[in-house]
């Protein structure tokens, strides 16, 4: 005897009608009637009297349907407690170089976190949430790139980026006096150029090609060196120990912001991926952004929309 021989016997009883039955079942009429046959003969009872014109429940199949039922509600509600224990699919969430400290503590009790550990460029990290390799990321986009992607964003961080300069001066230097570099390969550092070069343009900051990766890290340092001016600090190497002889300077006029958002897919229908949102940027607010005398890229999704296209 089968569950679904079971859910067979109660649709006929209910209907008196084995086309009926058959079509609410969404069976065919034949394999209905085999179904209840081998019911009949496991139970070795008829359940039924039937004929060509009319079907009725025998004394044995009326004394039955009441069990039937039961053991039926019991299934269904032991599958609905089985659904309700069910370990859901870990929220997969990939960034590039920054994220919060907490990730875990601020999904604790919302979902399962899975944290990537395939850092990369926030151009590539994006794509992957598109493609639903990643549920979530961290990383810098500009509205064009949610467009594109089909992504949504909330702000979740936000860089006040420096200039490092060989020396001992650490007083404030205006951005049309720093010295920006943008590499040669805008397939690692397609953000980062895109970022800079827009600075550069909006600021009058000088902007100077290079092909060695020297954007950040040892060979930055290096260029720093022989360079002996200010220059615009990547992200990547926001919180670097510095070497010596080098000194951070305060950038002005305007501040250089970089923003980390928090991104997910547009159709995003999974309600884990929605509540861990919710928790990871509840309470974030502007980071600063609104400030006078900040710089975001006009496309940015957290520039103030008084000043695009200025």
């Amino acid at each position: 005897m089968e569950l679904r021989q079971l859910r067979y016997f109660v649709a006929v009883a209910e209907e008196l009608n084995f086309g009926r039955a058959a079509v609410r079942l969404r069976i065919a009429g034949p394999s209905l009637s085999q179904q209840i046959k081998a019911l009949e003969r496991d139970l070795k009872v008829q359940l039924f009297d039937r004929d060509r014109r009319s079907v009725a429940l025998t004394q044995a199949g009326a004394a039955l349907l009441p069990g039937a039922r039961d053991l039926i509600h019991q299934a269904d509600e032991l599958r609905r407690q089985a659904q309700g224990l069910a370990v859901p699919e870990p929220v997969r969430i990939g960034y590039v170089n920054w994220r919060p400290t907490d990730l875990a503590e601020r999904a604790a009790g919302v979902a399962q976190l899975r944290v990537d550990t395939w850092v990369m460029p926030s151009h590539a990290q994006a794509a992957r949430v598109a493609d639903g390799t990643l549920d979530l990321a961290i990383c810098w986009v500009q509205n064009s790139d949610l467009e594109a992607l089909g992504l949504d964003a909330r702000l979740m961080g936000v860089d006040r980026l420096y200039a490092l300069f060989a020396g001992s001066d650490e007083t404030p230097v205006n951005a049309a006096d720093v010295l920006v570099l943008v590499d040669a390969d805008d397939t690692s550092w397609s953000s980062w150029n895109r970022y800079s070069e827009q600075f550069a343009a909006d600021t009058g900051a000088r902007a100077m090609r290079t092909d060695d990766g020297g954007v950040t890290g040892p060979t930055f340092f290096e260029h720093v060196r022989e360079l002996r001016r200010p220059v615009l600090n990547n992200p990547k190497g926001q919180d670097a120990v510095l070497p010596k002889g080098l000194v951070r300077r305060p950038v002005l006029a305007p501040v250089p912001l970089w923003t980390w958002s928090l991104v997910w897919r547009r159709d995003e229908d999974s309600a884990s991926v929605r509540a861990v949102v919710d928790a990871f940027t509840r309470g974030v607010g502007d980071l600063g952004v609104r400030e006078d005398g900040t710089w975001l890229p006009a496309d940015d999704p957290y520039r103030q929309r008084g000043e695009r296209g200025e």
